[in-house]
């Protein structure tokens, strides 16, 4: 299917440098030219990152919340089923919606009102939150009642990450993008250390529906926040003609727009592709670190360990926001982080230390904010501003995909395959098994090890492709209008 060069080809800069744009003004069929005061540019850069800074507390706020209750709803699941498929499931049903929704949620962000997309996805999750606080005070609660929240949470954030990352751009300038993302991090590091030890002390003292309560209460603070601030409008056009061609485009080709958009550009594409193949191996990850550590370990240094690498987290995110300001070399940067990652999986199975998981644990996780802010600031630079909405939803479909499939295949791999293998008479004991260990937990060992080992295979391999070795040299960037466009002129229209 083709799709229409003026939507598809990404904007020169100093072309549009030269022309005057024009915001979408719905009340008036008269368009007026946007300023090039230079004051006026200081004052709405300034702005534009302030707005950044208040939506981004709100959402810190709202992310504390929302780990805290994952953390014990976790906990809460496992205790209640004793079942360990029970749990897996309430992962699929946390990534799953997501996945599926994606595409159709792209062009409803590039249409609507980012701020407003941002809003109801939080009204919505803070619904679920009443719904389920009133289940577990009337003592009507069931797991599938927490499998149906989950999946109604997984909804409203495939709404509101795209709605996010995408409003982001207006916002920031292109030179701070790095800088923000490394705040997002800075936000999921803080409630990866924080949410463990809060929710184990809050559940004994306020129990679960304590803890969805304050998650409610944290949905209610981010949703002020978005009341307080405005957001530019994202609509800017090259003219009357590009919006007949939108007008007559069909919503079949506005779902694959994402595809099309990015099939012409293979460096793009190659991107979404190695951060696919890595969400796979870092998903089956996942659900086998707390099994290997518990192989060996006791559940107070469980929780030592991974608080350990939530510190490795927040020592990442803190240095891109220190220093990530206008570099150009993003990829280099994702491909080393994601190499050292590698070796650190390899790194946690060979051995069943406490002194080496934990140090395995803050290398993983610390390279985990340059990985996810270097593919993300170079989406930012590369995709036109007003169709990030429908490009970022099928980079979310498509990079979240393989999770579901890496959650299903995790536990069977391990339970019928690799522990097997490893056990004190097993057919790897005499090989193997003299290097690593043999009895519980070595299987998943080796696991780590292999997957450790298919992590850095890959980065090697993507090295190779030149198309994305070189996509921030050959791809142009997308005209960014944080830099250029008048936040001052913002109203309730935005």
């Amino acid at each position: 299917m083709k799709i229409n060069q003026s939507i598809t080809a990404p904007y020169d800069f100093e072309e549009v440098k030269s022309q005057k744009y024009y915001p979408i003004d719905k009340s008036s069929t008269s368009l007026t030219p946007i300023s090039n005061n230079n004051q006026m540019l200081k004052t709405l850069k300034k702005t534009g990152m302030s707005v950044f800074i208040i939506v981004w507390l709100g959402q810190l706020v709202s992310v504390l919340g929302s780990n805290l209750t994952n953390f014990a709803l976790d906990v809460w699941v496992y205790q209640h089923s004793g079942s360990v498929t029970q749990l897996s499931f309430l992962f699929v049903f946390t990534t799953l919606p997501d996945v599926l929704i994606s595409p159709f949620v792209g062009v409803l962000v590039d249409k609507w009102n980012r701020r407003w997309i941002m809003i109801l996805s939080d009204l919505g999750a803070a619904l679920s939150s009443l719904v389920m606080v009133f289940l577990l005070l009337t003592g009507k609660i069931e797991i599938w009642h927490i499998y149906l929240a989950n999946a109604v949470s997984s909804i409203c954030n495939a709404f509101q990450a795209p709605a996010f990352t995408a409003a982001t751009t207006l916002l920031v300038p292109k030179k701070h993008l790095a800088r923000a993302s490394g705040m997002n991090e800075l936000s999921e590091a803080l409630g990866e250390l924080l949410s463990p030890i809060l929710a184990g002390v809050l559940l004994g003292i306020i129990n679960l529906s304590g803890i969805i309560a304050l998650d409610l209460a944290s949905f209610v603070f981010a949703v002020t926040t978005l009341f307080l601030v405005r957001f530019p409008n994202h609509k800017l056009r090259r003219g009357a003609e590009h919006k007949q061609e939108k007008n007559k485009t069909s919503l079949l080709q506005q779902i694959t727009f994402g595809f099309h958009y990015l099939k012409t550009r293979s460096g793009l594409v190659g991107l979404l592709l190695f951060v696919t193949v890595n969400n796979f191996l870092t998903g089956i990850l996942t659900i086998l670190a707390y099994p290997l550590i518990l192989s060996f370990a006791s559940t107070a240094q469980l929780g030592a360990i991974m608080s350990i690498g939530g510190v490795g987290t927040l020592v990442g995110s803190l240095i891109i926001i220190t220093w990530g300001g206008g570099r150009k070399n993003y990829i280099n940067i994702l491909f080393s982080f994601m190499f050292a990652n590698g070796f650190a999986m390899m790194l946690a199975g060979f051995h069943p230390s406490v002194a080496l998981l934990t140090l395995a644990a803050f290398l993983f996780f610390m390279g985990i904010p340059f990985v996810t802010s270097s593919a993300q600031v170079i989406f930012q630079k590369k995709v036109a501003p007003e169709v990030q909405g429908r490009v970022f939803s099928f980079n979310e479909s498509i990079g979240s995909a393989s999770l579901p499939l890496a959650y299903l295949v995790a536990g069977p791999l391990a339970d019928r395959i690799f522990e097997p293998l490893m056990t004190a008479n097993g057919p790897l004991a005499g090989s193997i098994g003299q290097i690593i260990g043999t009895g519980p937990g070595r299987g998943i060992g080796l696991m780590f090890i292999i997957l450790g080992i298919l992590t850095m295979l890959v980065t090697i391999i993507a090295y190779q492709y030149a198309p994305l070795r070189r996509v921030e040299r050959d791809l142009p960037d997308a005209y960014h209008l944080a830099d250029e466009m008048d936040f001052t002129d913002c109203t309730d229209n935005c």
